[in-house]
């Protein structure tokens, strides 16, 4: 997939995904596949939800699209980034979301249903899988989401300055995160775009021994006063490859309902903030444009 496209790669829950998506139940529904710029996508009808989708890049799971539930968030990673957004503002409230990476929309579908009249921008590269889920997996005509076919970095500099109340980055390149799109030069142009108080949110993957994850956090820490991480306990103690979620902003965090929310999990996460997460960090430096790589590919076994 080209630099900064959207290749979301959901590791803790790709069993779970491949099992529900079998097509048992739905005979007359095939899957879809179709070339895109990323490479071969595929659409897997859910044999638990009669119009319940399995996107896939190349065998990796991307995302799960439920259109007569968007409000229902399969994915573990993307369960952690709906309890972000429940809790970004009293319930109810329209957001103004900034997505980096598309994917087949999941999240901005989920904010378009519990916050209606939220006005959502959706930066995806990937204009071949942009129509195919334009296509197949429609959004509701009522939703105030516009997609735009562009590079993240450059759809984030297109926002206005303070016009975002949530920024979420969850864009992969195949199945890694691009470079540039983890620098301390990446997060000034995400502070930009937020308003005063607003939330940042991404998607990282890391594995043993969790060095890009580290640097992750020590370069969010450089540019926002209060940090929250959620993942699964194996993950954070370098047992195995998966997804963390990071959240970040400059005024305080709801981390107790965050803690509550996420051990509450089907698939438990813990969230680690203040002097626990600076110490997660082991004294890694953050990272600029001039040294930044992609974050580390995953095992040949990971989708497996």
């Amino acid at each position: 997939m080209a630099p900064g496209g959207c290749g979301r790669a959901a590791w803790d829950n790709d069993r779970m995904a491949r099992g529900r998506s079998s097509g048992r139940g739905q005979a007359a529904v095939e899957a879809v596949t179709e070339q895109v710029d990323g490479g071969t996508a595929r659409l897997v009808p859910d044999r638990d939800r009669p119009r319940g989708w399995t996107l896939l890049i190349d065998d990796a799971p991307q995302s799960h699209v439920d259109l007569d539930d968007p409000a229902h968030l399969s994915f573990e990673y993307q369960r952690r980034f709906g309890h972000v957004v429940d809790l970004a503002a009293p319930p109810g409230r329209p957001l103004r979301a900034v997505h980096l990476g598309g994917g087949a929309l999941t999240l901005a579908r989920y904010v378009a249903a519990t916050r209606p009249r939220s006005t959502q921008q959706v930066v995806e590269r990937d204009g071949a899988l942009v129509r195919l889920v334009r296509r197949e997996l429609p959004l509701d005509p009522r939703a105030r989401i516009r997609v735009r076919t562009a590079d993240a970095r450059e759809g984030l500099a297109k926002v206005p300055d303070g016009w975002a109340d949530l920024v979420v980055a969850d864009v992969f390149s195949g199945a890694r995160t691009p470079a540039h799109l983890t620098s301390t030069e990446f997060l000034d142009e995400v502070r930009r775009a937020l308003a005063p108080g607003g939330i940042y949110t991404a998607n990282l993957a890391d594995g043993p021994p969790l060095t890009h994850l580290r640097g992750q956090i020590a370069t969010a820490a450089a540019r926002f006063a209060e940090l929250a991480l959620i993942a699964d306990p194996a993950v954070l103690r370098g047992k195995r490859f998966g997804n963390a979620v990071l959240v970040a902003s400059d005024a305080p965090l709801p981390v107790a309902e965050l803690t509550r929310r996420a051990a509450s999990d089907p698939h438990s996460g813990r969230v680690q903030h203040g002097r626990e997460l600076t110490d997660f960090t082991g004294g890694a430096a953050p990272v600029t444009d001039l040294r930044a790589v992609a974050s580390p590919a995953p095992p040949a076994d990971a989708f497996r």
